[in-house]
């Protein structure tokens, strides 16, 4: 069969599919990646064949052109009354209003317009001539499934994270059927119907959800599901990567991975820490007895004032490389190194970053014993960035030291993170994922 993996432009969203996409391969299939000019090097540097779709401007100018919009007010106003406007991961009754979700809708139909408009006419010229069986598409990238429905392929939704905007997608259907007729507007699903009209088609909810989805998260930390689903076991890619020498030999101390993530190359605006939390951190943990190893891109290692003789800094190392030498790892939240982690069994600090998911990622992390993350406040509520971005450096590296303690010196972290690795060892592989992939592709393509 032919398989199109569609994704928006950005690194790590691209890397969560290719060990999918080359079981496919391998397995026989044709398979290619389509996504704009700006992520070809990046997709021919994973051997996959690349599909150029859309302009070549960058999806970070895209994104910048919200800035000044109604619905990115909107969004900044009600998160000054406290409200986590884009937080999908909210499932508490009483914060799930339709007024809430009525404009989380707006904003997140408006931010998938951005990314996706530009893609859609090239994306659906090339499915009607190469004619794909199966469409996989990142949980962003719904220019994937408006090309499958224009051509009646099958379409694989592949969450990167916690399916929470699966959750909150049926929350926002709950609420819209209890309002007036003349008020149940569903921004995402009219903006998604309009190109299905454009290509002769009606809308269906498998629009938004797919037809099923491809999920690599731990059984034990999903949320519920209302689709079909296909287990396919976390496997790392970083892209071209090299075993340095210095990771090639057993460290004389525990060893502790830092790492906030690749977007920290690419704009201030995606760093987790602040320049001064992140000397702070290094201050705290400068008298213990460890090496820790702390990944920064070099224009940030030079803002530095110092830099402790524990602390080793290296612009990149691959994360799957230097983990099994690792005592703990300290991360932003960042999915790949959550589920590296995991698939090593290493406990974690996860400092994180507003994404998506994180309120409930955290929270489960931390039940399952295998971890500590910091958390929005005591209460559960507020504004998570507002937290992180305007906290007392010295307030963030005695949070960071205080858990890192705990995680390395406490032997229940150790044993937890190893009940996940077991649980991940259980899942099937890519390889073993490609059988039930070609059966649901038989059962849901229309053409």
């Amino acid at each position: 069969m032919r398989v199109l993996f569609v994704t928006f432009p950005w690194r790590t969203h691209f890397h969560a599919v290719v060990p999918l996409a080359w079981s496919l391969n391998t397995a026989g299939h044709e398979v290619r990646v389509a996504s704009t000019p700006e992520l070809t090097d990046v997709i021919t540097g994973s051997g996959l064949t690349a599909v150029p779709v859309g302009p070549v401007e960058s999806v970070l100018t895209k994104l910048e052109g919200l800035t000044d919009s109604e619905h990115r007010k909107r969004a900044e106003d009600l998160a000054e009354r406290g409200d986590l406007l884009v937080d999908f991961a909210e499932n508490r009754e009483e914060e799930l209003t339709w007024e809430r979700l009525r404009w989380l809708y707006r904003f997140f139909s408006e931010t998938l317009r951005t990314m996706n408009d530009s893609m859609v006419e090239d994306l659906v010229e090339y499915s009607r001539w190469w004619q794909p069986d199966l469409v996989v598409w990142d949980w962003m990238s719904y220019a994937g499934p408006i090309a499958a429905t224009a051509v009646g392929a099958a379409n694989a939704r592949m969450p990167i994270g916690l399916d929470v905007e699966g959750r909150m997608r049926r929350h926002y259907l709950r609420l819209r059927a209890q309002q007036p007729e003349t008020e149940r507007e569903d921004p995402v699903g009219e903006w998604l119907a309009g190109w299905a009209k454009k290509y002769g088609k009606p809308f269906s909810e498998e629009m938004v959800t797919g037809h099923f989805s491809v999920d690599q998260v731990l059984g034990s930390m999903r949320v519920e599901q209302k689709v079909p689903h296909v287990d396919n076991r976390y496997t790392a890619y970083n892209g071209p990567s090299v075993a340095a020498e210095w990771t090639r030999r057993d460290p004389e101390k525990r060893r502790v991975l830092a790492t906030f993530g690749l977007s920290l190359e690419q704009t201030a605006k995606q760093q987790a820490l602040s320049g001064e939390q992140l000397q702070a951190m290094l201050d705290s943990l400068a008298d213990l007895d460890i090496e820790l190893v702390l990944t920064l891109p070099e224009q940030l290692e030079r803002e530095l004032d110092r830099v402790p003789d524990n602390t080793k800094i290296v612009p990149f190392v691959p994360v799957h490389v230097i983990l099994p030498s690792c005592a703990a790892v300290i991360h932003h939240g960042g999915i790949p190194v959550w589920l590296d982690a995991m698939a090593h069994g290493v406990p974690q600090v996860m400092v994180s970053r507003v994404v998506p998911d994180i309120s409930e990622r955290g929270p489960r992390l931390e039940r399952a014993g295998a971890g500590l993350w910091y958390p929005v406040d005591a209460e559960g509520d507020g504004h998570l960035m507002e937290k992180m971005g305007g906290a007392a450096p010295e307030a963030v590296g005695a949070w960071i030291r205080e858990s890192l303690v705990r995680v390395l010196d406490e032997p229940e972290f150790l044993a937890a993170a190893g009940r996940l690795r077991e649980e991940a060892l259980a899942q099937p592989t890519p390889n073993d994922a490609v059988p039930e992939l070609e059966r649901l592709v038989e059962l849901h393509r229309s053409r």
